[in-house]
């Protein structure tokens, strides 16, 4: 990817400028590839997350106070996330008896269902976006980003 190049222009770039600019358009690159995986399943990057957060309870319930910690793209709109996932059916929102002020969030079975569909066309994305890399380089990177 050469950066020059795909924001046209004949100038010599910063380095961190360049280093920022790379990211930018790498993190672009794979939100397109996921959305795309995605798409067929009509629901969104985040909704996933949901789902996969809701998946690891393993039949606990969860609250959107956990929703929100353990989700990958910090949002404020979780509660609307969980009410997308709601109208598909593939989760369940419930008051907790204890606590009523508490909501409880559960993954359904049509849920699950999908989720593992959803995997697969995730898996296959993933594969795509990282194609050029070996496996000694996918480990440097992830050394690399730890600094962070």
């Amino acid at each position: 990817m050469n950066v020059e190049e795909i924001i046209k222009t004949d100038r010599s770039i910063a380095l961190n400028s360049r280093t920022i600019i790379h990211f930018m358009l790498v993190n672009n690159k794979i939100n397109e590839e996921i959305s795309m995986a995605l798409k067929p399943y009509d629901v969104s990057l985040q909704q996933f997350n949901v789902l996969r957060i809701l998946r690891g309870q393993k039949g606990k319930p969860a609250n959107l106070s956990t929703l929100n910690e353990r989700m990958v793209t910090k949002m404020s709109n979780t509660t609307r996330l969980v009410d997308k996932l709601l109208s598909k059916g593939y989760a369940n929102r419930k008051t907790c008896r204890s606590n009523r002020r508490k909501v409880e969030i559960t993954i359904t079975k049509k849920g699950e269902e999908e989720l593992k569909k959803m995997d697969l066309a995730m898996n296959k994305a993933e594969r795509k976006i990282l194609q050029n890399f070996n496996q000694r380089e996918l480990e440097q990177l992830n050394t690399l980003f730890n600094k962070f």
